[in-house]
Protein backbone atom coordinates (compact mmCIF):
# COMPACT_ATOMS: atom_id res chain seq x y z
CA UNK A 1 0.00 0.00 0.00
CA UNK A 2 1.41 3.50 -0.97
CA UNK A 3 0.53 5.95 1.92
CA UNK A 4 -0.36 9.55 1.01
CA UNK A 5 1.43 12.89 2.43
CA UNK A 6 2.01 16.52 1.55
CA UNK A 7 5.22 18.17 1.68
CA UNK A 8 4.51 21.58 4.71
CA UNK A 9 7.65 23.74 5.41
CA UNK A 10 10.80 21.56 5.89
CA UNK A 11 8.56 18.21 7.01
CA UNK A 12 5.82 15.58 5.14
CA UNK A 13 2.96 15.29 6.91
CA UNK A 14 1.56 11.13 6.13
CA UNK A 15 -1.89 10.27 6.47
CA UNK A 16 -2.85 8.62 9.49
CA UNK A 17 -2.88 4.98 8.69
CA UNK A 18 0.91 6.04 8.25
CA UNK A 19 1.74 5.79 12.08
CA UNK A 20 0.57 1.95 12.14
CA UNK A 21 2.31 0.79 8.71
CA UNK A 22 5.52 2.83 9.06
CA UNK A 23 6.45 3.97 12.06
CA UNK A 24 5.41 1.33 14.43
CA UNK A 25 6.39 -1.40 12.31
CA UNK A 26 10.01 0.37 10.69
CA UNK A 27 9.92 3.17 12.45
CA UNK A 28 10.61 6.26 10.42
CA UNK A 29 9.43 9.63 11.39
CA UNK A 30 7.69 10.62 14.37
CA UNK A 31 3.61 10.53 15.24
CA UNK A 32 1.75 14.60 15.38
CA UNK A 33 -1.59 14.14 16.15
CA UNK A 34 -3.11 11.94 13.64
CA UNK A 35 -0.55 12.14 11.05
CA UNK A 36 3.21 11.00 10.70
CA UNK A 37 5.78 13.62 10.25
CA UNK A 38 8.59 12.61 8.48
CA UNK A 39 11.81 14.38 7.63
CA UNK A 40 12.66 15.83 4.32
CA UNK A 41 15.50 12.89 4.26
CA UNK A 42 13.05 10.10 5.45
CA UNK A 43 10.64 11.24 2.62
CA UNK A 44 12.99 11.03 -0.16
CA UNK A 45 13.71 7.47 0.76
CA UNK A 46 9.93 6.46 1.24
CA UNK A 47 9.40 7.67 -2.39
CA UNK A 48 12.34 6.18 -3.81
CA UNK A 49 11.07 2.71 -1.95
CA UNK A 50 7.56 3.54 -3.60
CA UNK A 51 6.09 3.51 -0.15
CA UNK A 52 4.79 6.88 -0.25
CA UNK A 53 3.59 9.48 -2.49
CA UNK A 54 3.67 13.32 -1.94
CA UNK A 55 1.76 16.14 -2.93
CA UNK A 56 2.99 19.76 -2.89
CA UNK A 57 1.11 23.04 -3.78
CA UNK A 58 -2.02 20.20 -4.87
CA UNK A 59 0.26 18.17 -7.26
CA UNK A 60 1.98 15.74 -6.51
CA UNK A 61 5.89 15.17 -7.11
CA UNK A 62 7.97 12.24 -8.03
CA UNK A 63 11.64 11.60 -6.80
CA UNK A 64 13.69 14.04 -8.75
CA UNK A 65 10.93 17.19 -8.44
CA UNK A 66 11.07 16.12 -4.86
CA UNK A 67 14.86 15.30 -4.40
CA UNK A 68 15.54 19.05 -6.18
CA UNK A 69 12.89 20.99 -3.93
CA UNK A 70 14.74 19.48 -0.50
CA UNK A 71 17.95 20.29 -1.88
CA UNK A 72 16.48 24.27 -1.54
CA UNK A 73 14.97 23.67 1.65
CA UNK A 74 17.93 21.59 3.40
CA UNK A 75 21.61 22.39 2.43
CA UNK A 76 23.67 19.61 1.17
CA UNK A 77 20.58 17.90 1.53
CA UNK A 78 21.95 15.42 -0.90
CA UNK A 79 24.70 14.47 1.26
CA UNK A 80 22.00 13.71 4.27
CA UNK A 81 20.27 11.68 1.60
CA UNK A 82 23.28 9.59 1.00
CA UNK A 83 24.21 8.90 4.57
CA UNK A 84 20.69 8.17 5.67
CA UNK A 85 19.49 5.39 2.74
CA UNK A 86 23.03 4.09 3.58
CA UNK A 87 22.21 3.46 7.32
CA UNK A 88 19.17 2.21 6.61
CA UNK A 89 19.97 0.08 3.93
CA UNK A 90 22.55 -1.46 6.32
CA UNK A 91 19.52 -2.62 8.90
CA UNK A 92 19.96 0.41 10.67
CA UNK A 93 16.98 2.43 12.32
CA UNK A 94 18.09 6.15 12.15
CA UNK A 95 16.38 9.70 13.43
CA UNK A 96 17.16 12.93 13.53
CA UNK A 97 19.70 13.99 16.16
CA UNK A 98 21.40 17.20 17.17
CA UNK A 99 24.41 16.52 15.00
CA UNK A 100 22.35 15.20 12.08
CA UNK A 101 21.00 11.91 12.34
CA UNK A 102 20.84 9.52 15.64
CA UNK A 103 20.94 5.97 14.68
CA UNK A 104 19.96 3.12 16.94
CA UNK A 105 21.91 -0.13 17.57
CA UNK A 106 20.97 -3.52 15.35
CA UNK A 107 18.44 -5.12 17.21
CA UNK A 108 17.24 -2.01 19.03
CA UNK A 109 14.76 0.40 17.96
CA UNK A 110 12.75 4.05 18.77
CA UNK A 111 10.60 3.42 22.22
CA UNK A 112 12.88 0.40 23.00
CA UNK A 113 16.58 0.95 23.17
CA UNK A 114 18.34 4.62 23.88
CA UNK A 115 19.96 5.46 20.54
CA UNK A 116 24.13 4.36 20.34
CA UNK A 117 25.76 7.17 18.32
CA UNK A 118 24.90 10.11 16.50
CA UNK A 119 26.29 10.78 13.12
CA UNK A 120 27.48 14.71 11.56
CA UNK A 121 27.29 14.82 8.27
CA UNK A 122 29.62 16.19 5.70
CA UNK A 123 31.75 16.55 2.34
CA UNK A 124 35.27 15.66 1.71
CA UNK A 125 35.05 19.26 0.53
CA UNK A 126 33.90 21.40 3.17
CA UNK A 127 36.64 21.92 5.78
CA UNK A 128 35.73 21.44 9.23
CA UNK A 129 36.22 23.45 12.13
CA UNK A 130 37.88 22.36 15.11
CA UNK A 131 35.12 24.16 17.30
CA UNK A 132 32.35 22.82 15.53
CA UNK A 133 33.66 19.51 16.00
CA UNK A 134 34.34 20.18 19.60
CA UNK A 135 30.78 21.20 19.93
CA UNK A 136 29.53 18.47 18.43
CA UNK A 137 31.18 16.24 20.47
CA UNK A 138 30.75 18.07 24.05
CA UNK A 139 26.76 17.69 22.62
CA UNK A 140 27.52 13.62 22.29
CA UNK A 141 28.93 13.01 25.52
CA UNK A 142 26.62 15.16 27.54
CA UNK A 143 24.01 12.53 25.96
CA UNK A 144 26.43 9.87 27.05
CA UNK A 145 26.29 8.74 22.96
CA UNK A 146 29.41 8.22 20.81
CA UNK A 147 29.64 10.69 17.53
CA UNK A 148 30.47 9.25 14.27
CA UNK A 149 31.91 11.58 11.42
CA UNK A 150 30.60 10.68 7.91
CA UNK A 151 32.46 11.61 5.23
CA UNK A 152 30.98 11.53 2.05
CA UNK A 153 33.79 11.64 -0.45
CA UNK A 154 33.44 12.76 -4.75
CA UNK A 155 32.11 9.42 -5.80
CA UNK A 156 29.56 9.32 -2.83
CA UNK A 157 30.98 6.84 -1.23
CA UNK A 158 30.76 7.14 2.71
CA UNK A 159 33.96 6.66 5.31
CA UNK A 160 33.02 6.57 8.96
CA UNK A 161 35.12 7.81 11.71
CA UNK A 162 34.32 7.87 15.49
CA UNK A 163 35.73 10.68 17.43
CA UNK A 164 36.05 10.83 20.65
CA UNK A 165 37.92 12.58 23.68
CA UNK A 166 40.53 10.37 25.11
CA UNK A 167 43.09 10.99 28.44
CA UNK A 168 46.00 9.02 27.38
CA UNK A 169 48.42 7.94 30.01
CA UNK A 170 51.60 5.99 30.50
CA UNK A 171 54.02 4.36 33.05
CA UNK A 172 56.88 6.68 32.84
CA UNK A 173 57.79 8.50 36.31
CA UNK A 174 60.52 11.24 35.48
CA UNK A 175 62.63 10.20 38.48
CA UNK A 176 66.11 12.82 36.75
CA UNK A 177 67.91 14.99 39.40
CA UNK A 178 67.71 18.88 39.40
CA UNK A 179 70.96 20.73 37.61
CA UNK A 180 72.66 17.72 36.04
CA UNK A 181 74.19 19.84 33.60
CA UNK A 182 74.66 22.77 31.06
CA UNK A 183 73.76 22.43 27.81
CA UNK A 184 74.61 24.60 25.13
CA UNK A 185 71.75 26.12 22.26
CA UNK A 186 73.34 25.05 18.98
CA UNK A 187 71.16 26.25 15.72
CA UNK A 188 67.97 24.14 16.07
CA UNK A 189 69.05 21.30 18.38
CA UNK A 190 71.11 21.66 22.02
CA UNK A 191 74.17 19.64 22.87
CA UNK A 192 74.62 17.83 26.41
CA UNK A 193 78.67 17.58 26.63
CA UNK A 194 78.71 15.74 29.68
CA UNK A 195 78.75 12.03 29.22
CA UNK A 196 77.76 10.89 32.59
CA UNK A 197 74.89 13.36 32.15
CA UNK A 198 73.96 12.63 28.03
CA UNK A 199 73.85 8.67 29.87
CA UNK A 200 71.40 9.69 32.01
CA UNK A 201 69.31 11.53 30.16
CA UNK A 202 68.91 8.83 27.75
CA UNK A 203 68.71 6.13 29.86
CA UNK A 204 66.39 6.90 33.12
CA UNK A 205 64.25 9.95 30.98
CA UNK A 206 64.46 8.39 27.33
CA UNK A 207 65.43 12.09 26.04
CA UNK A 208 67.48 12.94 23.08
CA UNK A 209 69.65 10.68 20.37
CA UNK A 210 73.28 9.97 20.85
CA UNK A 211 75.10 12.05 18.57
CA UNK A 212 78.48 9.27 19.40
CA UNK A 213 79.44 7.56 22.64
CA UNK A 214 79.19 10.22 25.27
CA UNK A 215 77.37 13.17 23.50
CA UNK A 216 73.44 13.52 23.42
CA UNK A 217 71.40 16.02 20.97
CA UNK A 218 68.22 17.26 22.29
CA UNK A 219 65.45 18.78 20.61
CA UNK A 220 64.10 21.79 21.25
CA UNK A 221 60.57 20.80 22.86
CA UNK A 222 62.65 18.14 24.95
CA UNK A 223 65.47 20.81 25.75
CA UNK A 224 62.67 23.30 26.73
CA UNK A 225 61.06 20.51 29.11
CA UNK A 226 63.87 20.11 30.65
CA UNK A 227 64.82 23.27 31.37
CA UNK A 228 61.34 24.19 33.15
CA UNK A 229 61.89 20.99 35.43
CA UNK A 230 64.84 22.28 36.19
CA UNK A 231 66.98 19.28 35.63
CA UNK A 232 69.27 21.27 32.79
CA UNK A 233 70.62 24.53 32.62
CA UNK A 234 70.65 26.24 29.05
CA UNK A 235 73.29 28.38 27.82
CA UNK A 236 73.50 29.98 23.91
CA UNK A 237 76.73 30.14 22.24
CA UNK A 238 77.75 33.25 23.24
CA UNK A 239 77.49 31.57 26.77
CA UNK A 240 74.34 33.68 27.95
CA UNK A 241 71.96 31.48 30.44
CA UNK A 242 69.27 30.93 29.18
CA UNK A 243 65.56 30.96 30.96
CA UNK A 244 62.32 29.15 29.97
CA UNK A 245 61.06 32.24 28.73
CA UNK A 246 64.44 33.36 26.81
CA UNK A 247 64.58 29.80 25.56
CA UNK A 248 61.08 29.46 24.69
CA UNK A 249 61.36 32.46 22.53
CA UNK A 250 64.15 31.66 20.41
CA UNK A 251 62.42 28.33 19.25
CA UNK A 252 59.60 30.07 18.37
CA UNK A 253 61.68 32.05 16.63
CA UNK A 254 62.92 28.76 14.60
CA UNK A 255 59.69 27.33 14.53
CA UNK A 256 56.24 29.41 14.96
CA UNK A 257 53.76 27.17 16.50
CA UNK A 258 56.36 25.86 18.87
CA UNK A 259 54.66 26.70 22.04
CA UNK A 260 51.35 24.98 20.86
CA UNK A 261 53.83 21.85 20.38
CA UNK A 262 55.32 22.18 23.56
CA UNK A 263 52.07 22.70 25.48
CA UNK A 264 51.27 18.95 24.22
CA UNK A 265 54.69 17.53 24.95
CA UNK A 266 54.10 18.93 28.51
CA UNK A 267 50.99 17.31 29.20
CA UNK A 268 52.12 13.93 27.44
CA UNK A 269 55.35 13.93 29.39
CA UNK A 270 52.87 14.62 32.59
CA UNK A 271 51.01 12.28 32.42
CA UNK A 272 53.95 9.20 32.22
CA UNK A 273 53.76 9.06 28.30
CA UNK A 274 57.24 9.17 26.27
CA UNK A 275 56.91 11.43 23.02
CA UNK A 276 59.05 10.98 20.66
CA UNK A 277 59.50 12.95 17.02
CA UNK A 278 56.72 11.67 14.39
CA UNK A 279 57.94 13.44 11.34
CA UNK A 280 58.42 10.23 10.27
CA UNK A 281 54.38 9.36 10.22
CA UNK A 282 53.70 13.42 9.19
CA UNK A 283 52.94 14.01 12.38
CA UNK A 284 54.49 16.11 15.58
CA UNK A 285 55.07 12.95 18.09
CA UNK A 286 55.25 9.11 18.09
CA UNK A 287 54.55 8.00 21.45
CA UNK A 288 55.12 5.52 23.85
CA UNK A 289 52.91 4.74 26.91
CA UNK A 290 55.80 2.20 28.07
CA UNK A 291 59.35 2.21 27.77
CA UNK A 292 61.60 -0.24 29.58
CA UNK A 293 64.96 -0.13 27.53
CA UNK A 294 66.24 2.62 24.71
CA UNK A 295 68.32 0.02 23.17
CA UNK A 296 64.51 -2.66 22.68
CA UNK A 297 62.04 0.57 21.65
CA UNK A 298 58.98 -0.82 21.65
CA UNK A 299 56.58 0.31 18.90
CA UNK A 300 54.64 3.07 19.76
CA UNK A 301 51.06 3.62 20.67
CA UNK A 302 49.80 6.90 19.42
CA UNK A 303 50.50 9.58 17.06
CA UNK A 304 49.62 13.22 18.06
CA UNK A 305 49.60 16.36 16.40
CA UNK A 306 49.11 19.56 18.25
CA UNK A 307 46.38 21.74 16.92
CA UNK A 308 45.00 25.13 18.32
CA UNK A 309 41.56 26.14 18.90
CA UNK A 310 41.37 27.76 15.75
CA UNK A 311 42.17 25.18 13.74
CA UNK A 312 40.60 24.01 10.01
CA UNK A 313 40.74 20.18 9.28
CA UNK A 314 41.35 19.36 4.99
CA UNK A 315 39.44 16.44 5.41
CA UNK A 316 41.49 15.00 2.72
CA UNK A 317 44.10 15.49 5.44
CA UNK A 318 42.61 14.05 8.10
CA UNK A 319 42.15 10.82 6.30
CA UNK A 320 45.73 10.55 5.49
CA UNK A 321 46.44 11.18 8.60
CA UNK A 322 43.79 8.41 10.31
CA UNK A 323 44.90 5.65 7.24
CA UNK A 324 48.27 6.21 7.88
CA UNK A 325 48.15 5.69 11.94
CA UNK A 326 45.59 2.42 11.31
CA UNK A 327 48.27 0.91 8.40
CA UNK A 328 51.52 1.36 10.85
CA UNK A 329 48.92 -0.07 13.93
CA UNK A 330 48.46 2.96 15.83
CA UNK A 331 45.73 5.34 17.24
CA UNK A 332 45.20 9.02 15.74
CA UNK A 333 45.09 11.65 18.46
CA UNK A 334 45.22 15.27 18.19
CA UNK A 335 46.32 17.48 20.55
CA UNK A 336 44.14 20.66 21.25
CA UNK A 337 45.91 23.92 22.62
CA UNK A 338 43.65 26.47 24.30
CA UNK A 339 43.87 27.82 27.85
CA UNK A 340 44.45 23.70 28.66
CA UNK A 341 45.44 20.71 26.59
CA UNK A 342 42.73 18.05 25.35
CA UNK A 343 43.02 15.47 23.68
CA UNK A 344 40.64 13.23 20.60
CA UNK A 345 40.94 10.40 18.98
CA UNK A 346 39.96 9.85 15.67
CA UNK A 347 39.39 6.71 13.73
CA UNK A 348 38.01 4.48 11.14
CA UNK A 349 35.11 2.93 12.33
CA UNK A 350 33.51 -0.58 10.55
CA UNK A 351 29.66 -0.51 10.81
Amino acid sequence: MTLKGKLTGDNVLLEKNAIEELHNKSYYGRPKGDNLEVSLTESAFLIYMEKIRVEFQGKEIGFEDFFLKASSLLKNFELFYIVYKDMRERGYYVQPGVTGFRVYPRGGHPGKTPAEFFIFVTSERIPLLLSQLRTHLGTVENLKKRLVLAIVDEESDITYYEVKKITPTGTYKLRLGKKLSTAILLEDRVMVWNPDVSLELQKDGFFGKPMDEGHLQLSLIESCYLLKKGILDIENKNKEVLDFDSFSKSASDIESNFMVKYSVYEKLRNEGLVPKTGFKFGTHFRVYKKIDDMIKLPHSDYLVHAIEEDHVFSLQQLSRAVRLANSVRKEMIFGTVDSHVDFFMIGRMRL
